[in-house]
Order: C-alpha cells, then sequence, then structure tokens
C-alpha cells in the first residue's frame, strides 16, 4: 500500500474532483462515514455519549458528519468547536449549517472546565482538530484541550490524523492526542506510520473514501509500506550452489560475535555457502562457534584487525561469490578501514556495507558513488549521520525526505535501521518495515540482518526485492522470538535462531501474513 505526505494527499483529492467528479461534498460525506463505522465497529454508539472536537477546517467538517451521524444512530453527541466558525468553507461550512438545524449541543469552546467536565462524563472522544496541514507547534487553548484529551483517559477516535501529530515526519508538534483508534482517509500518511506519530495513532484504520484504484496507485506516490515478497521455491533436486555464496569480510580480536552472527545468518535464512574472511588468529574461535561457516584466514594487524596487504587476495576472492558483506565488527584500526575504501570501488558484485564498514565509506563517498555494481548500505542513525554530514535532530525532522535524496545521490540502496526501518532505493522509493520490536535494540542484531538480507539475494529475488524482504524477515524472526521468550532480554543469537521459523511461517501464512500490512493498517 502507498503512503502519502500531505502534500500528496492533497493533491489526490484536487484531482478526485477535477478529474472523476467525485465532489469535496461527498468526499467528505465517505470520510466521516467512515470514521463513524468505526466508532460503530469497535466501540458502539446507540446510548452512548460522545464529545466531538472539531477544528474550522475541513477536519472539522469530517467531525461534524461524524457527530450527525452519532445522533441518527441513537448515541449522544456534544460538539465543541475551536476557533472562528467564520473560517468555515465549502463542505465544513455546509455541514456546519446542517449542524445548526439539527438538537445537536454546538457550542465554542469559552470555558476549560466545561470541556473537562464534558470529557469527564463522556464514554468517548472523536478528536477532529487538525488534520494533515498541521506545520507548527500546538499551543494555548488547542493545547490545553488536547492534555484535557489525554487526562480524560476514554477511548479516543482520531479524523485522519491524531491532533497534533505532523502527517510528514510522525513528529509530536508541542502537544499530540494520543489515539485508541485513528481512521485516515485515500492512502495511509507517512507520520502514521513513523514513530513517534504511529505510537500515538492506536489501531490505524484506512478508508479510500471513493478513491479510484488509480489514484491509490498512482506511481508518483514513492513511499509504500515494505509488504513482504513470496519466497521462491526451494527444489527438491538443488544443491548449496543454488541458494547463493556470500562473503563476508568481518571481525577483529575484539568483536568476535559480529563475524559470526553476519555469516551464520546467511546460512539459517536459506543461503547457500558462506565464507567468512575473518582475522587468522580469531579464525578457530569462529570455527567452533559456527562448523557450517567456511573460513578463509586473513593477515592481520597488530591490533587483531585485517590487514590491508589481504586486499588483493579478496578481491579476487570476491569473483566465486554472488555477494559481498563488508563491515561487521572489522574495527576502526586505520590500516582496516582504508581497506573497505580500496575494495569498495573495484568488487564488482552487489556489495552490502555495514557497521565498521560505513564509518570508513563515511570518509570518502566517492568510494561507493564510483561503484559499478549495486551497494548497500544499513546505517542506525548514528552511522547514517556520520555518512551525511549531518546531525541527527536534522535526520529526523523528515527521514523519508533525506533518504529519498541520499539513496538518489549515492546511487546506492540505504536501509535506515531503526524502529518501523526504513528502505530507500536510488529511484526515490521508500519502504516503511512494519515487523520488528523493541527487543531487538540490542546488540548484534544489525550484523543478523546483514546475512539475512544477503540470504534472499542468494535465494533468487532480485536484490531490491532481497532487501526488503531480508528486512521484514529478520524483524519476523525477532517478533517470534519475543512471542515466546519475551521482548526483555532479546539476545542477537535468538533472532538468528528463530530466522527458519520466520521462512517458514511465511511460506506456510503468507496470506495471513500480509493480510492488513502485518497488522498495522486495517482497510475499511
Amino acid at each position: 500500500m502507498r503512503v502519502c505526505s500531505s502534500e500528496e494527499i492533497r493533491n489526490l483529492d484536487r484531482r478526485a474532483v477535477e478529474k472523476f467528479g467525485i465532489t469535496e461534498d461527498l468526499l467528505m460525506e465517505n470520510a466521516g462515514n467512515a470514521a463513524y463505522f468505526v466508532v460503530l465497529k469497535e466501540f458502539g454508539v446507540e446510548g452512548k455519549r460522545f464529545v466531538v472536537f472539531c477544528g474550522v477546517g475541513n477536519n472539522g467538517g469530517d467531525g461534524l458528519v461524524v457527530a450527525r451521524r452519532i445522533h441518527s444512530s441513537g448515541g449522544e453527541a456534544t460538539v465543541f468547536i475551536l476557533g472562528d466558525e467564520g473560517r468555515f468553507k465549502g463542505a465544513a461550512k455546509k455541514n456546519r449549517e446542517i449542524m445548526a438545524k439539527m438538537p445537536i449541543e454546538t457550542r465554542n469552546i469559552t470555558s476549560l472546565e466545561r470541556v473537562r467536565s464534558a470529557v469527564f462524563h463522556s464514554d468517548a472522544i472523536v478528536d477532529a482538530i487538525f488534520g494533515t496541514g498541521l506545520a507548527r507547534n500546538v499551543e494555548g487553548l488547542h493545547g490545553d484541550v488536547i492534555r484535557f484529551i489525554n487526562e480524560g483517559k476514554k477511548p479516543v477516535f482520531s479524523i485522519d490524523t491524531p491532533s497534533g501529530i505532523n502527517a510528514d515526519t510522525g513528529n509530536v508538534m508541542g502537544d499530540a492526542v494520543k489515539a485508541t483508534y485513528t481512521v485516515t482517509f485515500g492512502l495511509p500518511k507517512r507520520g502514521l506510520l513513523l514513530y513517534p506519530g504511529y505510537d500515538y495513532c492506536g489501531k490505524l484504520y484506512v478508508s479510500h473514501i471513493s478513491y479510484p484504484v488509480t489514484l491509490r496507485n498512482d506511481e508518483s506516490i514513492k513511499t509504500q509500506i515494505n509488504d513482504p515478497s513470496p519466497l521462491p521455491e526451494r527444489k527438491r533436486d538443488s544443491h548449496k550452489g543454488d541458494y547463493g555464496k556470500a562473503l563476508f569480510i568481518a571481525g577483529s580480536s575484539n568483536y568476535m560475535g559480529a563475524p559470526y552472527l553476519s555469516a551464520l545468518s546467511f546460512l539459517k535464512a536459506g543461503g547457500g555457502l558462506s565464507y567468512l574472511a575473518a582475522p587468522k588468529s580469531i579464525s578457530p574461535f569462529l570455527a567452533n562457534k559456527g562448523s557450517e561457516l567456511v573460513l578463509l584466514p586473513q593477515e592481520e594487524t597488530e591490533t587483531g584487525s585485517v590487514a590491508l596487504k589481504n586486499a588483493e587476495r579478496l578481491l579476487e576472492f570476491t569473483e566465486q561469490v554472488d555477494i559481498v558483506i563488508m563491515g561487521p565488527g572489522l574495527s576502526l584500526h586505520e590500516e582496516t578501514q582504508q581497506l573497505v575504501r580500496d575494495l569498495a570501488p573495484r568488487i564488482q558484485k552487489p556489495l552490502l556495507i555495514d557497521g565498521d564498514g560505513i564509518t570508513a565509506t563515511a570518509k570518502d563517498l566517492s568510494k561507493i558513488e564510483t561503484r559499478t555494481s549495486e551497494t548497500i548500505l544499513t546505517p542506525h542513525l548514528g552511522e547514517m549521520s556520520r555518512l551525511a554530514k549531518l546531525r541527527t535532530e536534522k535526520i529526523l525532522d523528515d527521514k523519508i525526505s533525506f533518504l529519498q535524496k541520499f539513496a538518489q545521490e549515492q546511487r546506492a540502496i540505504t536501509v535506515l535501521k531503526g524502529a518501523h526501518t526504513l528502505v530507500a532505493y536510488p529511484d526515490g522509493s521508500v519502504f516503511i518495515n512494519m515487523s520488528g520490536n523493541p527487543g531487538m535494540a540490542t546488540a548484534g542484531s544489525g550484523d543478523v540482518l546483514t546475512g539475512t538480507v544477503a540470504a534472499m539475494y542468494g535465494q533468487g529475488l532480485p536484490l531490491p526485492e532481497a532487501v526488503r524482504t531480508g528486512v521484514f524477515l529478520h524483524g519476523f524472526a525477532g517478533d517470534l522470538a519475543a512471542r515466546e521468550i519475551g521482548e526483555d532480554g532479546l539476545t542477537a543469537q535468538d533472532v538468528l535462531d528463530y530466522l527458519p521459523r520466520a521462512l517458514s511461517d511465511h511460506r506456510a501464512n503468507f496470506g495471513e501474513i500480509t493480510a492488513n500490512h502485518y497488522d498495522s493498517v486495517f482497510t475499511i
């Protein structure tokens, strides 16, 4: 499912009106009806008391439709309007005029005590204060009302966007409604799937409000939910070479877990043959711990990292494999960092750079810009900051727009790891991943991701699909592990151990897993 920015959704609304003749009145009625049906489905209406908070824009107009439907179905609705009613326009103004003729208590807010009392005596709240156009921090009366809503601890139904959440970035604009349910229209908005906004939505519904399929699937909308791809069939007469050969250039005397986790996860995620080029002093330990790995012991520096003198031999060996992974646990030793920069532009196979490899690359991005084969970068936020030479706060201002530009400029598939990992392609496409959990915020989890991504390529998926499917399955394995042993104390080894189960469940229950976009967005 595609995911919109606020500008993109405005364009879709305009096109729905101009091209298809779906009037603004009809769009608003459809939106209000969709929100009403969620209230009816999740909570019920008859005999219940609702407080409906409406701003004076189209979001407020949607709220007026909801209040009218509640009243017509035997519920009691009290409407509070925030702002100058003279600012109602178009369809919202018409709905305000209809409301004036109905026996529904409607008032402007003059007393915060009256608001507090109404919230206290209500059964549920409808939030229609701000829509997708919020661009400045919530202050004054609006902030007070939002705090009253949150303090009331009643079920809250937010219309289109929880008021106070930036629809593009997910950032909290001063204060924001903590919704129990959010009903968004047309398509999901970016900020509803990014943290912290996602955490404010509660259960997220989307209604297409009469948008034709051609509008919803407009290819100019480059952001999508990361719905996983089906896995290629494993044929009965296959052999290990059919599932890919990967070379991992990883590890140092201080980091022995990273090379093991990354190289073994390739096999646990269905890859065929995993070669691990690690310093010779730690190779016996790695061979003992991961006996399925093929070790390529390397000459090392005085501190136990892979030495620069290995470059030509490693480059020659890359011709024997399908994909190269460089960086997990390599160390920050300057000679080893130079090895990364020396090899990166010369490797003629897909190259995934992670961990210490990213630190090395950040010092000279031209080493990946000049590559002729595909490049994958898998930074966490701090590493992304080093790559882009920007403060993390600047990246967080608008992660998706930032990643689109970065991936295009570097011509590299870029995976920004974190809660709801983002996968960006050089063509401007960005996929928001919905699998994973807080227990995976642990040392080594990213190393398991590298091997999982490589394994999807080894199994035969095109590289762009392999990356986003690997990201999903890595999170899915973590979710399966957390489900059985809990999030607290979850380790990268646990995620690694659950990879086969994740692939098995993915194959057996693909329809169930992909329904409702991994239980993240429900269509009504």
